[in-house]
Protein backbone atom coordinates (compact mmCIF):
# COMPACT_ATOMS: atom_id res chain seq x y z
CA UNK A 1 0.00 0.00 0.00
CA UNK A 2 2.78 2.35 1.11
CA UNK A 3 4.42 1.69 -2.47
CA UNK A 4 0.92 2.34 -4.35
CA UNK A 5 0.78 5.22 -2.57
CA UNK A 6 4.69 6.56 -3.30
CA UNK A 7 4.55 5.60 -6.86
CA UNK A 8 1.29 7.54 -7.26
CA UNK A 9 3.31 10.77 -5.45
CA UNK A 10 5.86 10.32 -7.88
CA UNK A 11 3.51 10.39 -11.07
CA UNK A 12 1.85 13.01 -9.88
CA UNK A 13 5.11 15.33 -9.45
CA UNK A 14 6.27 14.39 -12.56
CA UNK A 15 2.99 15.21 -14.80
CA UNK A 16 3.32 18.96 -12.74
CA UNK A 17 4.84 21.60 -15.43
CA UNK A 18 7.54 23.33 -14.68
CA UNK A 19 5.38 26.58 -16.05
CA UNK A 20 3.97 28.52 -13.30
CA UNK A 21 0.30 28.04 -13.05
CA UNK A 22 -1.95 30.39 -14.25
CA UNK A 23 -5.10 31.22 -12.37
CA UNK A 24 -9.02 30.96 -13.97
CA UNK A 25 -10.36 33.89 -15.49
CA UNK A 26 -12.70 35.25 -12.63
CA UNK A 27 -15.26 38.35 -13.18
CA UNK A 28 -12.31 40.49 -11.72
CA UNK A 29 -10.01 39.17 -14.34
CA UNK A 30 -11.27 38.11 -17.40
CA UNK A 31 -9.49 36.01 -20.18
CA UNK A 32 -7.65 37.94 -22.17
CA UNK A 33 -9.02 37.83 -25.95
CA UNK A 34 -7.75 36.39 -28.17
CA UNK A 35 -5.52 38.94 -31.12
CA UNK A 36 -7.48 40.02 -33.92
CA UNK A 37 -4.99 39.78 -37.33
CA UNK A 38 -5.83 43.36 -37.84
CA UNK A 39 -4.07 44.08 -34.18
CA UNK A 40 -0.51 42.59 -34.87
CA UNK A 41 2.24 44.10 -37.07
CA UNK A 42 3.72 41.41 -38.27
CA UNK A 43 7.78 41.57 -38.84
CA UNK A 44 9.08 39.47 -42.03
CA UNK A 45 12.93 38.99 -40.57
CA UNK A 46 11.09 37.35 -37.55
CA UNK A 47 8.86 35.38 -39.53
CA UNK A 48 11.23 34.28 -41.97
CA UNK A 49 13.34 32.68 -38.68
CA UNK A 50 9.63 31.09 -37.64
CA UNK A 51 9.05 29.64 -41.07
CA UNK A 52 11.75 27.02 -40.65
CA UNK A 53 9.29 24.59 -39.55
CA UNK A 54 7.19 25.33 -42.22
CA UNK A 55 10.26 24.48 -44.85
CA UNK A 56 9.88 21.36 -43.77
CA UNK A 57 6.66 20.71 -45.83
CA UNK A 58 6.93 23.76 -48.12
CA UNK A 59 9.31 25.26 -50.49
CA UNK A 60 9.48 29.18 -50.78
CA UNK A 61 10.80 28.65 -54.48
CA UNK A 62 8.82 29.34 -57.77
CA UNK A 63 7.86 25.61 -58.70
CA UNK A 64 9.61 23.57 -56.25
CA UNK A 65 7.49 20.72 -55.02
CA UNK A 66 7.60 19.34 -51.70
CA UNK A 67 5.17 17.74 -49.36
CA UNK A 68 2.92 20.52 -49.35
CA UNK A 69 2.74 22.96 -52.45
CA UNK A 70 5.27 25.82 -52.66
CA UNK A 71 4.23 29.32 -50.58
CA UNK A 72 5.86 31.06 -53.08
CA UNK A 73 3.06 34.18 -53.88
CA UNK A 74 0.74 32.40 -51.97
CA UNK A 75 -0.61 35.61 -50.42
CA UNK A 76 -3.78 36.41 -53.10
CA UNK A 77 -3.52 32.93 -54.63
CA UNK A 78 -7.01 31.05 -54.56
CA UNK A 79 -6.71 27.91 -52.08
CA UNK A 80 -6.03 24.79 -53.72
CA UNK A 81 -5.13 26.47 -57.35
CA UNK A 82 -1.78 25.89 -57.81
CA UNK A 83 -1.22 23.57 -60.74
CA UNK A 84 0.76 20.54 -60.79
CA UNK A 85 0.08 19.75 -56.80
CA UNK A 86 -2.75 17.27 -55.85
CA UNK A 87 -4.39 19.19 -53.11
CA UNK A 88 -7.43 17.01 -51.33
CA UNK A 89 -11.29 17.89 -52.35
CA UNK A 90 -11.62 19.96 -48.95
CA UNK A 91 -8.84 22.59 -49.87
CA UNK A 92 -9.86 22.30 -53.44
CA UNK A 93 -13.92 23.67 -52.73
CA UNK A 94 -12.72 25.53 -49.46
CA UNK A 95 -13.92 29.20 -51.73
CA UNK A 96 -10.35 30.46 -49.73
CA UNK A 97 -8.41 33.30 -51.06
CA UNK A 98 -5.07 33.25 -49.11
CA UNK A 99 -4.68 36.84 -47.39
CA UNK A 100 -3.68 38.07 -44.09
CA UNK A 101 -6.90 37.08 -42.22
CA UNK A 102 -7.31 34.09 -43.88
CA UNK A 103 -3.96 32.93 -43.70
CA UNK A 104 -3.80 33.83 -39.52
CA UNK A 105 -6.84 31.71 -38.97
CA UNK A 106 -5.71 28.82 -40.76
CA UNK A 107 -2.43 28.67 -39.49
CA UNK A 108 -3.42 28.64 -36.04
CA UNK A 109 -5.75 25.47 -36.70
CA UNK A 110 -5.46 24.28 -40.15
CA UNK A 111 -8.35 21.21 -39.83
CA UNK A 112 -10.45 23.87 -38.09
CA UNK A 113 -10.53 26.10 -41.35
CA UNK A 114 -10.28 23.36 -43.63
CA UNK A 115 -11.94 20.05 -42.69
CA UNK A 116 -10.50 17.50 -44.66
CA UNK A 117 -7.21 19.28 -45.29
CA UNK A 118 -4.06 17.28 -45.73
CA UNK A 119 -1.93 19.62 -44.25
CA UNK A 120 -1.16 17.06 -41.28
CA UNK A 121 -0.22 20.18 -39.03
CA UNK A 122 -1.46 20.56 -35.41
CA UNK A 123 -1.36 24.85 -35.71
CA UNK A 124 0.85 27.91 -34.53
CA UNK A 125 -1.10 29.11 -31.62
CA UNK A 126 1.27 32.39 -30.76
CA UNK A 127 -0.69 35.17 -32.52
CA UNK A 128 2.28 37.28 -32.61
CA UNK A 129 4.37 34.57 -35.08
CA UNK A 130 1.38 33.98 -37.14
CA UNK A 131 1.44 37.68 -37.87
CA UNK A 132 5.18 37.27 -38.49
CA UNK A 133 5.31 34.28 -40.93
CA UNK A 134 2.39 36.19 -42.85
CA UNK A 135 4.60 39.23 -43.67
CA UNK A 136 7.55 36.87 -44.77
CA UNK A 137 5.09 35.52 -47.08
CA UNK A 138 3.61 38.94 -48.12
CA UNK A 139 7.71 39.22 -49.45
CA UNK A 140 7.46 36.28 -51.79
CA UNK A 141 6.45 37.80 -54.68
Amino acid sequence: MRLMMLSLLALTACSKSAEPEQQAPTAETPAAAPKAFAELKGDPAAGEKTYVQCRVCHAVEPNKGGVGPTLHQVVGRAAGSLPGYAYSSAMKQSGLTWHGETLYRFLEVPMAVVPGTKMAYAGMKDPQKRADVIAYLETLK
